[in-house]
């Protein structure tokens, strides 16, 4: 992994961005940078600091003088902070680390977030950061122009006070929040869903996970071809339904027969979450289990099947590194006479990508924009 500096008022740290060794793909951007200047202009020795949805760790290290509580809805955040807090000795303890699974307590006195692109999972977490943040606390929120969200102007005045918009700085902009009234109490974004005839109930999900309200085009083209796969298995299978979504898959899966046991994987904590919700009311839990990971845990063990539509962006970064890794990952993990049933976007050539791993790749499934491969070792 490459290595870069990054520099701002209070000093510099040492990072890489785990996965990847493109040196273009730094472990910040602009908007960490301004959200760390503008951070220690106003934190004050004493002060409670949360960083909330910190990417690789720029913003947690770089406010560490300051002891802050780390929590992010994705376990890339645990990996990187492990993999960049050695790399920088002066750093006087370990962050702490939390996530939605385990949310931390307020008050605090000042909260530093980035800005996500979804703007219902920015609606929920202004209304969370209202129930965490001191009566006279601050919240400073950040993000890329183009990476805002749709109508966010909006959604903050609808959730808490503006105090300043900073100047844009390298594209880069800061909103300045005091605590507002809004509350995720009642709120009628907390749950959205759909329902699809493979599945008994209306699978529902949380603001942060992809395609929560609508089936994806990608998971139309393979969830037709989740009973097949499941037929074929022998009796008390394993199947892994790897970066699971809402888990609509493996819940198709766990319909289908009684007899094999599903486990669910995201990298996204409201993911988690949302799966475990959606099992309890299928009550489809005791043959289920869900893990907050980034990839397979290496003490997974093996499965007969895995079920894959992987994502494609990380951090408004389009590649298809996540999608080779969750490959590696799946090789690593199946059974000798397992299968690995993955749709992706035509255009990306994850046929080619496969076969770096598997000995056989066999096309199942195609429309204009994605295809459906059947992977063996």
């Amino acid at each position: 992994m490459t290595t870069a500096t990054l520099e701002f008022s209070a000093g510099q740290r040492v990072l890489c961005r785990p996965g990847v060794s493109d040196p273009n793909l730094r472990a910040w951007d602009a908007a960490d940078e301004l959200l760390l200047d503008e951070a220690i202009r106003r934190v004050h020795a004493g002060d409670r600091v949360l960083v909330v949805d910190d990417q690789f760790g720029a913003l947690t290290l770089g406010l560490s003088d300051y002891a802050p509580v780390s929590v992010a809805d994705s376990a890339v955040l645990g990996g990187a902070l492990s993999a960049n807090a050695p790399l920088n000795p002066d750093i006087p303890s370990a962050a702490q680390l939390a996530s939605w699974l385990n949310p931390p307590q307020g008050p605090f006195d000042l909260i530093v977030m980035r800005v996500p692109r979804q703007s219902e999972y920015l609606a929920w977490l202004l209304r969370w950061v209202n129930s965490a943040l001191a009566d006279n606390g601050c919240l400073l929120a950040g993000g890329m122009i183009k990476h805002l969200p749709d109508r966010s102007v909006d959604v903050f005045a609808e959730a808490m006070p503006t105090e300043a918009v900073l100047p844009a700085r390298k594209k880069a902009r800061v909103v300045v929040c005091r605590r507002g009234e809004a509350s995720l109490a009642g709120w009628s974004g907390l749950w959205k869903g759909y329902s699809v005839p493979e599945v008994p109930v209306d699978v529902e999900a949380m603001p942060a996970v992809f395609a929560r309200d609508r089936l994806d085009i990608g998971t139309r083209e393979l969830l037709p071809l989740v009973a097949p796969a499941v037929a074929r298995l022998p009796s008390g299978a394993r199947v892994l339904d790897l970066a699971c979504g809402n888990g609509i898959l493996g819940l198709a899966a766990l319909a289908c027969r009684d007899d094999i046991r599903v486990e669910f994987a995201d990298v996204s904590a409201q993911a988690v979450a949302s799966v475990r919700h959606n099992l309890k009311r299928c009550g489809f839990e005791a043959r289920a289990s869900v893990c907050h990971a980034d990839g397979v845990d290496r003490g997974a063990g093996n499965y007969q099947l895995i079920l894959l539509n992987p994502p494609f962006h990380e951090g408004g970064v389009v590649s298809d590194h996540i999608a080779l890794r969750l490959f590696r990952d799946a090789a690593r993990h199946l059974e000798p006479e397992g299968t690995l049933l993955m749709v992706g976007n035509r255009h990306l050539g994850y046929h080619r990508s496969l076969k770096r791993y598997f000995s056989s790749v066999v096309q199942r499934a195609a429309s204009p924009r994605f295809v459906v491969f059947e992977a063996c070792l």
